[in-house]
């Protein structure tokens, strides 16, 4: 969440900033602003009566020490207590309700980032490699695993319905070396420390990285329990330090985790319905930072860099994109998009997406750290897919194709088949 100071002193920015995320209408900003104006008025009011009350309470132990009955003081303190428990009734339910409208505002967007409506206003800032060149029709993935018999669409519906998938054989045995050798490289070389948790979580997990309450709906839920199957790893690995005050001196960390995600794509009935694009559940190695606030932007770069070695290493054509406002998912502050070429989808394909969320998550999640004689204070977190394990393979499937209908594998991963 954005911080309350902002919404209390300039609500007009507020109002752009929807505005410029096409999210005008989503959040009743001046209802926020005039709850949060009764409250802080609620709170001083509640204040004085409590003063008013202890200093009654003196005076009437003064007059019971000389033996008088004061009932009437009495009755008034009484009148007093009834006072302030209204208003704490009353405060309790605006509180509610501010942190509902409170966790529903958007992050406040970095000002290189381009206004734009859609995917079609973002900027695309750098391109690495070369589109790959066939004397033949290349093929999309999914036709070339169907008739190599490693990719089992057919199946993967019979088990548990529409987008989901089998892999056999080299299939598997190819995704768990793009696995490993993404693990390796992050850890190895990238400074990231390997990680695993549950990919099963409460609901405060998933409110502290922003999927809740907004979005609740989007995702696979355990309602029996109060659980929810992770959409990523973010939320895994960002959560570790909730309602934790980390030292200064152990910053930066970076942390990396392979998981399943489960996504339930509600909203995108009819895109990308065949292959290994849009699926229900895929495999990811995801990477998390913590950061002190002046360094992120760096850190950001840093991120996205780590993420395009992946893809350099496969010798896989890819460009960079800088999504515009209105792309930008409400957490982010700045987000870049890495594209993967797909030659047999004939377009690019996004494989990873590396985010600034300033201090949004961390005050959702209460993440702060404390430098030696200051106060704690919130710190900033990023994330990004390093990569998406399932999109990884369908490149590969794609951009190493041979006219005979199989695929050659990439040096970096042969020695993990």
């Amino acid at each position: 969440m954005i911080d309350p100071k902002i919404i209390r002193d300039n609500i007009e920015m507020i109002k752009e900033l929807l505005q410029r995320r096409n999210m005008a209408g989503a959040v009743d900003i001046d209802e926020l602003k005039a709850i949060d104006e009764e409250r802080r008025t609620l709170i001083l009011k509640a204040d004085e009566l409590r003063e008013k009350r202890n200093s009654a309470s003196k005076t009437i132990g003064q007059l019971k020490a000389k033996g008088q009955d004061p009932v009437d003081m009495m009755k008034e303190v009484q009148l007093i207590g009834d006072e302030i428990k209204s208003i704490e009734q009353r405060l309790n339910d605006l509180n509610e309700r501010f942190r509902e409208l409170h966790l529903s505002v958007p992050n406040i967007l970095d000002k290189s980032v381009p206004t734009g409506k859609d995917d079609k206003d973002n900027v695309v800032v750098r391109e690495w490699g070369k589109k790959p060149q066939f004397n033949f029709e290349p093929k999309p993935h999914y036709d070339i695993g169907t008739s190599m018999g490693i990719l089992d669409f057919e199946r993967g519906v019979k088990l548990a319905g529409a987008r989901f998938y089998v892999y056999r054989g080299l299939a598997a045995t190819l995704e768990r070396a793009i696995i490993n050798f993404m693990l390796d490289l992050h850890t190895k070389e990238h400074g990231y420390t390997e990680t695993f948790g549950p990919f099963i979580v409460n609901d405060e997990s998933m409110t502290g990285t922003g999927q809740y309450p907004k979005f609740k709906d989007e995702y696979y839920r355990i309602d029996r329990d109060g659980l929810s199957l992770i959409p990523t790893a973010e939320v895994t690995l960002t959560n570790l330090f909730r309602d934790e005050i980390l030292e200064a001196e152990k910053l930066p960390i970076y942390l990396t985790m392979q998981s399943s995600c489960f996504r339930r794509e509600a909203g995108a009935a009819g895109r990308d319905t065949r292959g290994l694009v849009r699926v229900h559940q895929f495999q990811k190695v995801e990477l998390v930072k913590f950061v002190e606030p002046e360094t992120s932007f760096d850190e950001l770069e840093k991120l996205t860099a780590n993420a395009e070695e992946v893809l350099k290493r496969l010798n896989l054509h890819y460009r960079v994109v800088l999504l515009c406002s209105g792309d930008t998912s409400a957490s982010s502050s700045k987000t870049y998009d890495i594209e993967v070429w797909m030659p047999g989808l004939n377009r690019y394909m996004e494989i990873s997406s590396c985010s600034n969320f300033l201090d949004y998550q961390a005050r959702r999640a209460m993440i702060r750290y404390k430098k030696k004689g200051e106060k704690p204070q919130y710190l900033h977190t990023l994330n990004g897919s390093g990569l998406a394990a399932g999109r990884t393979l369908a490149a590969i499937i794609e951009n190493y194709q041979r006219e005979d209908g199989t695929f050659d594998i990439p040096e970096v991963l042969k020695k993990y088949m």
